[in-house]
């Protein structure tokens, strides 16, 4: 899988205002800033971003995800 087809995917479930991707096709490294996470624990922000993913997190497509995930405030509050 290619970083466009990733991103792809999870902006197709989540809107996000920022997302940046690295990785190898299998391990991959993701910031992702959503209006969604508002309120939400990191804990529920990531299973937000797995259920993008679907099934593709269990047929090893996407073997490991690491995220930062951020509300727009806290985003701008990093990036000033």
């Amino acid at each position: 899988m290619t970083a466009e087809e990733l991103q792809t995917i999870i902006q197709g479930g989540l809107p996000c205002e920022h997302i940046a991707l690295e990785g190898d096709g299998r391990h991959w490294y993701a910031t992702i800033v959503s209006g969604e996470f508002e309120g939400k624990r990191a804990i529920q922000r990531h299973q937000r971003v797995y259920a993008t993913l679907g099934a593709k997190m269990q047929t090893d497509e996407v073997h490991a995800l690491s995220m930062k995930t951020y509300t727009p405030t806290e985003w701008a509050a990093l990036n000033p």
